[in-house]
């Protein structure tokens, strides 16, 4: 048996995220075949980190006992996996680490179900930094059995592992960090724009917000290291996050709960990802916060 007791890990999707995950598992000694749409993408992997490259999506999940996903939509995985159900391992179990749809999720671990299969969820949270560290906020959704047999995979990949419920659970708490994350980062660049017009130094406001109440995640980890610097390369996309804030907002809708705060900021985040195009950074969100304002942020306040 290979390392954590698998025989073969197919590892499907090694884009900014995927591919540290992965080489985290190669490293602890699995028998990975990786796959990705990217043309010779698995074999530039398999050069430079290891594991095996697999020509196509079937070849890498053919008789594999564990399938990692983490693709761009919960669709992608459903069609990916769909047609291959019954080329797997007996038994075998589908660990989707995709930002994904928890409704399509549900209907898709029913599938795998009745063929024999067992799936969880597990977003992560921590961007690429913590994902080369294995240091990644991983939540996972799916019957507490099936989620210890992931573990020995899921520890290589993350230092906090947090069961939140049945099946497509940790997608809607992904998909509420955020939300969260996307409101903090929203209200701190207005507040930068805000204080700059009045004449405070934009790189002194972001020290006393991180030495006072208004800190968060953005304040101490974004806005000096992407937005003032003017760099916007945190390798996180714009149309992921905006997309991440439609998910919650169809949570909200599902159980019927009024959210005006979080609807306005999924509008805006929507809005920016329409106005600056495809492929940009979400840290760019505060691209769009300067145009509607008529003002540019810069560290030495100047306007």
């Amino acid at each position: 048996m290979s390392a954590g007791g698998f025989n073969k890990v197919a590892f499907i999707g090694i884009g900014n995220m995927g591919w540290p995950m992965a080489a985290r598992l190669v490293g602890a000694g699995f028998n990975v075949a990786v796959y990705d749409v990217a043309p010779g993408r698995a074999e530039h992997f398999v050069a430079e980190v290891g594991g095996s490259a697999a020509g196509s999506a079937e070849l890498a999940m053919r008789d594999a006992d564990a399938i990692i996903t983490i693709l761009p939509t919960s669709r992608h995985v459903e069609s990916l996996l769909t047609p291959l159900i019954g080329t797997f391992a007996p038994g075998a179990i589908v660990v989707d680490m995709t930002s994904g749809v928890p409704s399509i999720t549900q209907s898709l671990a029913r599938r795998l179900a009745s063929a024999g299969y067992a799936m969880i969820d597990a977003p992560v949270s921590g961007g690429v930094p913590r994902a080369k560290t294995g240091e990644l906020a991983i939540m996972t959704g799916g019957a507490a059995t099936d989620v210890e047999r992931a573990m020995p995979l899921l520890r290589q990949m993350g230092t906090t592992v947090t069961e939140v419920g049945e099946i497509g659970a940790g997608q809607a708490m992904k998909a509420l960090n955020n939300l969260v994350s996307a409101g903090g980062f929203l209200i701190g660049v207005e507040a930068l724009i805000i204080g700059q017009r009045f004449g405070l130094d934009a790189g002194k406001m972001v020290d006393v917000l991180n030495a006072s109440t208004g800190m968060n995640n953005s304040t101490q980890k974004k806005f000096r290291q992407f937005v003032l610097s003017r760099a916007f390369n945190s390798n996180f996309g714009l149309d992921l996050l905006a997309k991440d804030l439609g998910i919650a907002l169809e949570v909200a809708n599902e159980g019927g709960v009024a959210v005006p705060f979080s609807s306005l900021c999924r509008e805006l985040w929507s809005a920016a990802a329409g106005a600056l195009g495809h492929g940009k950074d979400h840290t760019e969100m505060a691209r769009f916060s300067e145009m509607m304002a008529g003002i540019e942020l810069h560290e030495d306040g100047q306007i």
